[in-house]
């Protein structure tokens, strides 16, 4: 007799009944953990949330622009100082909790900074708190891999990640749906969100200390290894493709500045409410199509990010992107392939890494991104010069390079 959670989770996940009441439990904290975590991020997203909280506080605009830079650059630049640590612990779960209590430590001060700062003094207390939060997240993602590989077989892992993306995303479609609706003028609501955030990273702490994780080998050596960049072709592959493709990730801005008509708080709403929609009705599936051949999941989501993207500029160029909903309705679409990417990648990068260095894998490949993202992100800054047409259709291109690129890969879905 299997328990029902064995049964929950062999439904999810799609697994035959042999599947072990440990990896059962631990995939449904796997679940429960990353949707309040997932949750916690979108009612504290720096592009959105937290650029719109800085300016409601009267922060220079200089300081607000450097909300999305250190958050993003700031979450995976510092993983391969991290990795040595996460390497050094028996239980690598300890390396997540502790991120995620900073996280929430972070957000905490952030509700503290809105309550009692304004201007030139909150915006720089903003950026320092956010700082925390990264390097915090940086802890949190250079071990996660691991710890998945090691509590949670292949071939589910996409199935376990997907489905607390779907499920965090209606909360954020909650959220988005205040936020267009224009309740969240006033500073409270924003305030009390972020609060919220802050006590769902410490519950999604307190339920990831319970994994059933079995001890990893000790070893002397804690220092970051070099050699899989030099060795490991499909590794540098995997680098280039996730290079690429993010641009995924950057280009969603660059949608709302085509919507002219609407206002800027509408604009970043429907970007909102367009990237929780997108991440609920696909998360999942995605999910489940990365533990099949997560390979042909990033082919198939960078070439579906060329053309939502190249759809959007002709949008614009036809006149068309000034019909209220219509870039919205295409940045849906785009953000399903962002959804895809983010899946495949992740899933990826977890099932081709040797078990005994998957943290150090997930270090050198996030650090090395951490500097693409820079790249590419100064890429469509000068394109943009231009206006975002010339940044979208630079991305197009990109995402299709990263989406060829990736049939390049090895099949690493396949059983040992």
């Amino acid at each position: 007799m299997t328990s029902p959670v064995t049964d929950v989770y062999e439904e999810i996940t799609g697994a035959d009944d042999d599947v072990r009441d440990r990896e059962a439990r631990n995939g449904v904290r796997h679940m429960v953990s990353l949707s309040m975590t997932k949750v916690a991020d979108g009612l504290i997203d720096p592009k959105l949330v937290l650029s719109w909280l800085a300016g409601a506080l009267g922060a220079p605009a200089a300081l607000t622009g450097l909300l999305v830079p250190i958050r993003e650059a700031g979450a995976l630049l510092p993983q391969i100082a991290l990795a040595g640590w996460v390497q050094s612990l028996k239980h690598r779960k300890w390396a997540w909790v502790f991120g995620s209590l900073g996280q929430g430590a972070a957000a905490a001060a952030i509700v503290f900074i809105a309550l009692t700062l304004q201007g030139l003094a909150a915006g720089i207390a903003l950026c320092a708190a956010l700082a925390v939060l990264a390097l915090s997240r940086a802890a949190c993602s250079v071990s996660y891999k691991d710890i998945l590989g090691k509590t949670v077989e292949k071939t589910r892992r996409g199935a376990v990640t997907g489905v607390a993306g779907s499920t965090a995303s209606i909360a954020v479609i909650v959220f988005a749906g205040l936020l267009l609706s224009g309740l969240l003028r006033n500073v409270t609501p924003v305030i009390i969100a972020i609060g919220l955030a802050a006590m769902l990273w410490v519950a999604a702490a307190t339920l990831f200390s319970r994994l059933e994780e079995e001890a990893s080998d000790e070893t002397e050596d804690t220092s970051v290894d070099f050699t899989p960049l030099r060795d490991d072709k499909q590794f540098r592959l995997f680098i280039a493709v996730r290079g690429l493709l993010t641009v995924t990730a950057l280009a969603p801005p660059y949608f709302v500045l085509l919507g002219g008509g609407q206002s800027a708080l509408q604009g970043l709403g429907a970007l909102l409410l367009a990237s929780a929609a997108a991440a609920f009705v696909s998360s999942y599936i995605w999910g489940r199509f990365s533990d099949r051949s997560s390979r042909k999941v990033l082919f198939a989501s960078g070439l579906l990010a060329a053309f939502f993207a190249s759809l959007a500029v002709l949008a614009q160029l036809s006149g068309w992107a000034d019909t209220p909903w219509v870039i919205p309705v295409i940045l849906f679409f785009f953000m399903l392939s962002y959804q895809g990417v983010r899946s495949a990648r992740s899933v990826y990068l977890v099932d081709m890494s040797p078990e005994d260095a998957r943290s150090n894998y997930a270090a050198l490949a996030n650090t090395a991104i951490g500097i693409l993202l820079l790249a590419t992100g100064a890429f469509g800054g000068l394109l943009a010069l231009a206006g975002p047409v010339a940044s979208l259709i630079g991305f197009a291109v990109l995402s299709v390079a990263g989406g060829m690129l990736a049939l390049k890969l090895d099949e690493v879905q396949t059983d040992d």
